[in-house]
This record gives structure tokens, C-alpha cells and sequence, in this order.
């Protein structure tokens, strides 16, 4: 969604239409949750975060300026309630070495993009994000499920452009490894005969 869609609901809300909010909240939600379930990997937590962002953000609605789209406002908003959330439970962003979770030696990469075309790849990919360790699922869902510019995602995320592209380099190894180790090698034989 753009701002011009936005725009319009956002000032109905500021002057006190719930019914715009509703819009507003119905729009993006999918959207917040997903985040957070990415980040948190509990639904019912993930939902709790979505209504503490959609509550921050009507809350916080009078000093969004619209000096970047809505949802990378909002999207910034879920990122920081998820990693507080995180923090207020005790536990910390998971990292786990790849090779610790499949505990074999990973396939050679180059012919894994062509065969996700022929198999369940929408399945595949997103239980294979479900795994990735940190902000990888996050970087993941933002940039080609949400479609966010890396500027927008270095204003979600507080972190350079530049870092924004060294990490979601990275996230996209870590997710071919993981799609790899987790395609059978009868699949893999068979398309590359």
C-alpha cells in the first residue's frame, strides 16, 4: 500500500474515525503478524505484539509525519514490540549453525533455485524461514514478502543500507542452505538428469 491510500484514513483517524483505524488495522495486519511471528515464533505471542503495535500506533498516529510510507512506519513499530517482547521473556534472538540443525554436510547450491520452480517451493521456503536463525526471517519476509525497499528496511530495521544488503546477502545464503538440506537428494537427482 502507498501513502495516498493511506493518507486519507490516517487523518480520518486523527480526527477520531474509528471506523478508518479498522480500515487501517485490516490492511496491515497480516502484514504485523507475520513479522512478529517471524521474530517470536509463538502465535499467540505474535498476536499479542500485533495488538500492542496497532495500539502504539494509533496512540503514536499524530507524530507520523509521512516522511516514509505507513506501513514502514508500522512495520519499524512491530519490529521493535517483537524485540522487546523477546527481551521481557528472557530469551534472545536465536542463532543456530545450519549444519547443528540438519547435523549433515550441506548439498552444492547451484541447481537448487531451478528445481523450487518444480516442487512445493511455497511450503518449502517458509518452513525453511521458520528456521532461519535472528533477523534473517525478518529481512527475508520484508524485502520479497512485503516488498520493502532496502531503505525502507534499514528505516525499519535502525541499521545502514549498506548493512541492510550485507545481511540480507547472508540471510539468503543461510536460506538456500537450509532449502538444500531440506530437498530430498532422490528430488535433486531427478532434475538434474
Amino acid at each position: 500500500m502507498n501513502l495516498e491510500l493511506d493518507q486519507p484514513l490516517i487523518n480520518r483517524t486523527r480526527k477520531g474515525d474509528m471506523e478508518a483505524f479498522t480500515i487501517l488495522v485490516d490492511r496491515y495486519k497480516a502484514m504485523v503478524f507475520t513479522l512478529a511471528m517471524r521474530m517470536v515464533k509463538n502465535r499467540e505471542e505474535a498476536e499479542e505484539i500485533a495488538q500492542d503495535t496497532f495500539l502504539k500506533a494509533y496512540n503514536g498516529l499524530k507524530g507520523f509525519k509521512g516522511g516514509s510510507k505507513f506501513s514502514t512506519w508500522l512495520y519499524k513499530i512491530a519490529y521493535y514490540r517483537s524485540l522487546d517482547y523477546i527481551k521481557k521473556s528472557g530469551r534472545s534472538i536465536e542463532t543456530v549453525h545450519i549444519d547443528t540443525i540438519f547435523g549433515t554436510k550441506l548439498a552444492d547450491e547451484s541447481n537448487v533455485v531451478d528445481h523450487l520452480e518444480q516442487i512445493e517451493k511455497k511450503e518449502a521456503i517458509k518452513d525453511a524461514i521458520r528456521l532461519l536463525p535472528g533477523d534473517d526471517g525478518v529481512l527475508i519476509t520484508l524485502y520479497y514478502y512485503e516488498e520493502l525497499t532496502l531503505r525502507e528496511i534499514s528505516g525499519v530495521m535502525d541499521i545502514s543500507g549498506d548493512n541492510v544488503k550485507v545481511k540480507l546477502h547472508r540471510a539468503r545464503k543461510r536460506l538456500m542452505q537450509l532449502l538444500i538440506a531440506k530437498l530430498e537428494p532422490e528430488t535433486l537427482q531427478d532434475y538434474a538428469k
